[in-house]
């Protein structure tokens, strides 16, 4: 008799992983199975998509999975995104504008240790009570009324087994999406190398200026995800618990052909000519037993058209979508996934009809990922326009904080009177989120043949725009139904505001307009003059704190000011 389960996860990852540690914590006596086909435990510094986590992942992680004790002893706390921009002089780090805190972050994040973090995660699910069975392939779903017939080889062995939910977690190899034909292609072109080298690596120390070394509290550089940023690519530097560093380039192919970067010497022969200084410090450093492993993806991102059904199954992770590593967003996704799933999951065990909340949470969960299309398509293309991508990696990180992680981290995402309130109808919440995020990404790329100067030798504290400190401080705090959704709607004035300022700074510079104007922020575009101020005259008047916090992030005023 095939043996019978809730659940059956194909994929031992982190999505499903979490997946399961979910569930067991909400339902200790639920039944299931995870089937994971690598052979054994995640090598240590395994070689895995997501090293690093931000605010939304990072609450999942600690908070609804508990993993605090396991994060604080074993990976490393991480200090934020820090970016260091294009400059004519790249073979000095100090000679480059750099973004980031001076200070430490409230609001913790961590470094992950893909190998490490992925055998606890096994481990504990089975503590749990969960079944983990290494060397396991899922080939077919067959699915039922009476429960979905799962078939997965071990040991050159066919063996079925019984699900009353199939959870798909088996990342880019899609399982469901492949047996269901509902791939969706993204138009978003990019290609990722990255190579894991032996010890700790400091940008900190590639450098002798002692000012420099010393601007920062102690080991801010070190324990952040670093960038190095000019046109069409990023280049990463990510320490690891294991004391490893993970080191990646992400191009896009229409600046920087894959055949470029596609092998590890090609990848050294690319930093030599376009990241002299990281050549410089990464190539003595992969000789001898210094290189680990190396890894190419290209054309990582993917759509999807489903993603639940009450039909009893879905998908989590990357078996459903990936967007771009930009903004360390992969496990943000999984934390999104998982708490749509579980819920549907456990109220359905429960004997509850989920067949409403199966089509809200799918359309929530597809209406999230376009709204965040637009953040990275066609915006490689900026990656070398230092004051656009200062702008835009603060608006990035104010709609981030202000919206989604406020939702998650006060359990928004399964309340159906709140997602009915904040998405239902034209005029809603989070449709004019969208709308609003699309006109600045839109002004983003209207903007770059304005922004030509090449700057250098600058240090921007992104929390001296005191509207993004507020935004992220905010996420810890826990509100009522109501309490939020008034919250939501008063950042929303803030980020109406805060655009509307940063298009009149735009559009005084590329097109004359008054740095006073009014401004409607949902008719923001680079029209003529003339369009412009008639278009914006019933808009917003402009707000001195937010004028004076966008200043702060505004290169060429401080030049002219200097």
């Amino acid at each position: 008799m095939q043996k019978k389960y809730d659940v059956i996860i194909p994929g031992g990852g982190l999505a499903g992983l979490t997946l399961a540690i979910q569930l067991k914590r909400a339902k200790p006596d639920i039944s299931i199975l995870i089937l994971e086909s690598r052979d054994t435990e995640a090598a240590t510094g395994a070689h895995k998509v997501g090293e690093s986590t931000v605010e939304l992942a990072t609450h999942y992680f600690r908070e609804v999975l508990d993993l605090k004790g396991y994060l604080e002893e074993f990976e490393l706390p991480k200090q934020g995104l820090r970016f260091f921009f294009k400059t004519n002089n790249k073979e000095v780090v100090e000679d480059r504008v750099e973004f980031g805190t001076q200070k430490k972050l409230t609001v913790l994040s961590h470094q992950l240790d893909r190998g490490t973090l992925e055998n606890y995660l096994a481990k504990h699910a089975q503590e749990l009570g969960a079944e983990f069975i290494l060397g396991a392939r899922a080939k077919e779903v067959n699915f039922s009324t009476e429960g979905h017939e799962l078939i997965y080889s071990k040991d050159a062995e066919d063996i079925k087994v019984i699900g009353t939910w199939i959870a798909d977690a088996t990342g880019r190899g899609s399982l469901l999406k492949r047996k269901m034909k509902f791939q969706k292609p993204m138009e978003h072109h990019v290609n990722a190398v990255w190579w894991r080298l032996t010890g700790e690596i400091d940008v900190d120390d590639w450098s002798e200026n002692t000012k420099w070394k010393t601007y920062l509290e102690p080991k801010l550089r070190y324990h952040a995800t670093v960038h190095f940023m000019d046109k069409g690519y990023w280049v990463w530097v990510i320490p690891l618990g294991s004391k490893n560093t993970s080191i990646g380039i992400v191009a896009d192919p229409a600046v920087h052909p894959f055949e470029e970067i596609n092998t590890y010497e090609k990848s050294l022969a690319w930093l030599e000519k376009n990241e002299p200084l990281c050549y410089k410090m990464l190539k003595p450093r992969g000789e001898g037993d210094g290189l680990m492993d190396f890894r190419v993806l290209k054309h990582y991102a993917h759509d999807t058209g489903r993603l639940y059904s009450s039909d009893r199954w879905g998908v989590t992770g990357e078996a459903g979508a990936f967007l771009d590593p930009l903004y360390s967003p992969g496990s943000d996704f999984i934390a999104l996934s998982n708490t749509w799933l579980s819920d549907l999951i456990l109220r359905d065990l429960a004997g509850e009809d989920i067949v409403l909340r199966a089509s809200i949470y799918e359309q929530s969960h597809l209406s999230h990922l376009e709204n965040w299309i637009p953040i990275y398509q066609n915006k490689y293309l900026l990656m070398g326009n230092t004051q656009i991508m200062l702008i835009k990696i603060s608006w990035d990180w104010a709609v981030y904080w202000s919206v989604p992680c406020l939702l998650f981290t006060n359990h928004a995402f399964t309340n159906l009177k709140l997602l009915k309130d904040l998405f239902a109808g034209p005029t809603s919440l989070g449709r004019k989120f969208g709308e609003l995020n699309k006109r600045m990404q839109d002004l983003f790329l209207a903007w770059q043949q304005y922004d030509t100067e090449i700057f250098s030798n600058s240090y921007i504290d992104a929390f001296d725009a005191k509207f993004l400190k507020q935004f992220q401080i905010d996420m810890l705090i826990q509100y009522e139904p109501k309490e939020l959704m008034k919250k939501i709607a008063d950042n929303m004035v803030i980020l109406e505001n805060v655009a509307a300022e940063i298009f009149r700074m735009v559009s005084a510079q590329a097109k004359g307009t008054p740095e006073d104007m009014n401004v409607a922020p949902y008719s923001i575009g680079l029209d003529t003059m003339e369009d412009t101020t008639e278009k914006h005259k019933t808009g917003l008047a402009p707000d001195a704190k937010i004028k004076e916090d966008i200043q702060e992030l505004w290169l060429y005023k401080k030049k002219i000011m200097a």
